[in-house]
Parts: structure tokens; C-alpha cells; sequence
């Protein structure tokens, strides 16, 4: 009986301790919109100082596309991740996920734009432009979890045309920002979504080059990129991530690393609230599609619009 219960007494003991150190370490997801290695360059600084100032083992997380990061919170192989708003949703639905933080960009501004452009020698030089000759044109659409790259210029450029992009362009292709940029750079697309955090970064960068892109489209003012972490982290590690990234940028060496970072001139708290208009966009952008589709019944139609619209009445409730 003594050695069963000491047994018992010992995998409890060792239960703890591997409780206590999943505690002490998370993974912390971040969008590769560029060449990993000069992401992972400019990140590596904030997660070794994020290491020395909580006491927890941050480990940086890349991916290349947002669907990656959000399925592996989902897994939780990520405990917090940078997302778009548009991502971050699916985080929160499917990924346990909760906003807690929220980018302050350098002007202190709360948001960012969404763009459509082209090769400064290009001929187009507006959207009318460009749907004239759509037929021979080559587009750079963004990640299919993008905020920036495809949720706010389809739902703006396309849907309220009553247009899908694929029905436009002769070719479309799903890209990054980075990789959709350097294609127009290059004359490898016509045209491409994009965002002003990264023209604003390749100005800081390469001021001739960004010099060579024409915007043709800008969106209304989108919500600053959230943080988010899983629901289930223990409260005392929430406490800690949570005081490192709200007291961050505060001295001039923490602004350097901000700023080469993602532009940003620090953080400040948030909430799952600043998803509401996000998600009243994707919600707005069915409804449109819906009240166009010749294949419903008037039944089917008038169903689904009822049940979309008491989704956007519950939204329009919810505190800002």
C-alpha cells in the first residue's frame, strides 16, 4: 500500500512538474510575408527580450501563410500569434484563440490601408483601368486568410461590382504581400494587393523602389493587426506575455527594434470587440453574394438572408 501510494504520489509530482513547464515555454506565431531568414532577423531581438523580461522560454514560430499558425494554435503547437483581423476571426472560432493586444503603428494611427497597385510604368492608373482591361491582365490576390490582401479589396474592388477576381484577370494568383510586391517590381503581375505597412516598409528600406509603385485603390481605414493568445494558457503566463507587450517601446533601442520589426511604434491592450467590424464585413460580403445567386430558390434565398442578417443584427449589439 506505502509503495502504491508512493507510486501514485511520485506521477502527480511528475504531472505538476510537466504542468510547470509547459507554463514556462510557448511558441509565439508569426507571418512570414517575406524571406524567413530576414523576418526571423528582424523578430529575434523582441523574442529575446520577451524571454528576459517574463522568465518563460519564447520560441518564434514562422509561417508562410496564416492557415499554418491558425492550425497550429488550433493544436496548440502556438500559444500566441500575430494575425490580420480576417485570420485572427478564425483563431478566435476555431483555435481557442482570444485578442488581447493590438499594433500602435508609428503615427499613432488605429489602423492601416489596404491597396491595390501596379509597376509605376504601367499603363493603368485607376480601377476603371483596370477592369477594362482585366482580360489581359495578371493579379496578385493575397493570402486566402488576409485581412489587407484579400477580405477588404474583394469585398470593396469586387463584390460590390457584383465581380469575383477570378471572372476578371486572365491569370490569378494567391500570394503573400511581400511575394505579391516583388512581383510587381519585377513586371511579373500587372497588378496586386497589398497593404500600406508594406510600402511603408520598403520606403523605410529602398525609398527608389518604392518610388515604382502606383497605387491605384485604397481602402477605408482597417483595424491595427491583433495578438492573440489561447484561452487556456495558465492565468500567471497570460499575466506575464501580457505586461511584456503592453510595456514595450518604451525606450529608444526597444522603438529601433519596433520599427524595423513591422513599423509599429508599440502595443495596446485589445479585445475579440475589435473583430466585430471584420466580421460584419465577411457577413455583408455573403449577403451579397447570396441576394445575386440566380441558382437559389426564393425560399433557399430569403432563408439564407434571414439567417445572415440576424448574424450582422447580433454583431451590431455586441460593445465596440
Amino acid at each position: 500500500m506505502k509503495r502504491t501510494i508512493r507510486r501514485a504520489a511520485t506521477g502527480l509530482a511528475a504531472l505538476l512538474l510537466a504542468g510547470a513547464a509547459f507554463a514556462q515555454e510557448i511558441n509565439f506565431g508569426i507571418i512570414s510575408t517575406d524571406k524567413s531568414a530576414a523576418i526571423k532577423s528582424l523578430w529575434d531581438p523582441f523574442i529575446d527580450d520577451m524571454q528576459k523580461q517574463t522568465g518563460l522560454k519564447v520560441n518564434a514560430f514562422f509561417s508562410t501563410d496564416y492557415t499554418g499558425i491558425i492550425e497550429a494554435q488550433r493544436f496548440n503547437k502556438v500559444q500566441v500569434a500575430w494575425y490580420g483581423n480576417k485570420s485572427a476571426i478564425e483563431a478566435v472560432d476555431r483555435a481557442n484563440g482570444e485578442v488581447f493586444a493590438q499594433f500602435i503603428d508609428l503615427h499613432g494611427t488605429p489602423g492601416y490601408y489596404s491597396y491595390v497597385i501596379t509597376h509605376k510604368d504601367s499603363p493603368l492608373n485607376s480601377l476603371d483601368d483596370m477592369f477594362k482591361n482585366g482580360k489581359n491582365l495578371s493579379f496578385g490576390s493575397g493570402d486566402p486568410q488576409s485581412t489587407s490582401g484579400t477580405l477588404v479589396p474583394g469585398y470593396y474592388v469586387f463584390t460590390q461590382r457584383g465581380l469575383e477576381a477570378k471572372d476578371v484577370f486572365k491569370v490569378v494568383r494567391p500570394a503573400s504581400h511581400g511575394v505579391n510586391l516583388l512581383a510587381v517590381l519585377n513586371k511579373q503581375v500587372d497588378v496586386a494587393t497589398n497593404n500600406s505597412e508594406e510600402l511603408d516598409k520598403l520606403k523605410l528600406k529602398d525609398p527608389a523602389k518604392r518610388e515604382l509603385v502606383k497605387i491605384l485603390w485604397t481602402s477605408p481605414l482597417i483595424p491595427r493587426d491583433p495578438l492573440v493568445w489561447r484561452k487556456d494558457l495558465p492565468e500567471a503566463t497570460k499575466k506575464k506575455v501580457r505586461d511584456f507587450i503592453l510595456g514595450y517601446g518604451k525606450d529608444p533601442r526597444e522603438k529601433d527594434i519596433l520599427k524595423g520589426m513591422q513599423q509599429i511604434a508599440g502595443f495596446r491592450a485589445s479585445t475579440d470587440a475589435q473583430l466585430v467590424p471584420i466580421r460584419q464585413l465577411e457577413l455583408a460580403k455573403d449577403r451579397q453574394k447570396v441576394s445575386g445567386d440566380t441558382t437559389l430558390s426564393a425560399a433557399d434565398k430569403a432563408a439564407k438572408l434571414k439567417a445572415i442578417d440576424a448574424k450582422l443584427d447580433a454583431l451590431a449589439k455586441q460593445p465596440k
